[in-house]
């Protein structure tokens, strides 16, 4: 069994990564330290050349500049989940193989397909990514149509 494994993990990543792109969905991983980072600095910097008025004028700017920053960084989820940490993968794997155990495939061209003409199980898959998508990883998800 154990041999089968990476395959079996490669296989259920290449149909999720399928499901995101049928949904055209994207994500936007929230950087709300950079944001804070960026308000902090800027604030800083007017009080140190404008005193107190100086401070909220760099507060402003700065909470302007970390929103724009911070906001509309979307990517396509098959990428996002590509580039998942092999432990992350797994789990996800995990949560996937929950709920296509019942299937009988033997490689992600088959498994795509039995999973794409069931629609049941479509939307069992892709409420499980959404969910991880936003909890896990804190990103906003958006389609595209």
């Amino acid at each position: 069994m154990s041999a089968e494994m990476p395959i079996m993990v490669d296989d259920i990543m290449k149909l999720l990564c399928s499901i995101c792109q049928e949904k055209k969905m994207k994500a936007a991983v929230k950087h709300s330290g950079r944001g804070a980072v960026v308000v902090g600095a800027m604030a800083f910097v007017g009080g140190l050349v404008g005193g107190p008025p100086g401070l909220a004028v760099g507060g402003t700017v700065g909470g302007l500049l970390g929103a724009w920053m911070t906001s509309g960084q979307f990517k396509p989820v098959p990428q996002i989940l590509m580039e998942l940490p092999p432990a992350e993968q797994q789990k996800l794997v995990n949560e996937a193989t929950a709920i296509i155990r019942n299937l009988d495939w033997t490689d992600a061209v088959q498994l795509t397909a039995l999973v794409m003409s069931n629609q049941a199980m479509q939307q069992k898959l892709l409420a499980m990514l959404t969910t991880y998508v936003t909890k896990e990883l804190q990103a906003e998800i958006r389609y595209d149509d």
